[in-house]
């Protein structure tokens, strides 16, 4: 196990270094999506001012207010908290994500399936886990919300948000097949199997 300190955007070398239960902080942009986001820009044929090649997105729609334009709130805006959603919903944005736009790093809770595994090693990206519950920690790791895009669908608005030292984030999914999920799966099936025949009971 490895921790890597990455400036977003990033390289497809520096993916492949990647090694699930490896660790990585971010430093740089970060953009936030949601379903909505994703369905627009995918389903509905919008498009995006931004150039997301190379960086990370993390699956969040952040609770924020609007205040004053100043050097502090570029955007207008104020992060209050900046929590991270479930991933699964979104799990046919990857491919396209990654394709599309050059994305290659994903942040969110609970992990993804088979196709976004297989984008991964097609595309060479990762998937970092981020612990559920720990909304009031990612928001202080936000300096500020740089930039807003598709707006009109506030808050699964496109943010870019200005970070430093986000994390430490678990790799769970990496861009050479591994996937810590199906690991902690086979694992826990194998102990339940176990547990059962110390029972007397026919797995």
């Amino acid at each position: 196990m490895a921790h890597y300190r990455l400036q977003c955007p990033i390289t497809e070398g520096q993916v492949s270094e990647l090694r699930i239960n490896d660790t990585v902080t971010l430093d740089g942009s970060l953009f936030g999506i949601r379903d909505a986001t994703l369905i627009h820009l995918f389903d509905r044929g919008r498009r995006t001012r931004f150039d997301l090649s190379g960086h990370a997105v993390i699956h969040t729609a952040p609770n924020v207010h609007k205040v004053p334009l100043t050097p502090e709130h570029p955007a207008g805006y104020a992060p209050v908290c900046v929590g991270t959603t479930t991933s699964a919903r979104m799990e046919r944005f990857t491919a396209p994500l990654m394709r599309d736009y050059g994305v290659r790093l994903i942040l969110g809770k609970g992990g993804l399936m088979a196709d976004s595994a297989a984008a991964f090693i097609a595309f060479g990206g990762a998937y970092l886990a981020v612990v559920g519950g720990a909304a009031a920690l990612e928001t202080t790791w936000i300096e500020a919300i740089e930039d807003v895009d598709l707006d009109d669908l506030n808050p699964e608005s496109l943010w870019r948000f200005k970070v430093s030292g986000f994390g430490p984030l678990l790799v769970a999914m990496d861009s050479h097949g591994g996937n810590l999920y199906l690991e902690v799966e086979a694992q826990a099936n194998a102990r339940r199997a176990a547990a059962l025949v110390t029972l007397g009971v026919m797995p």
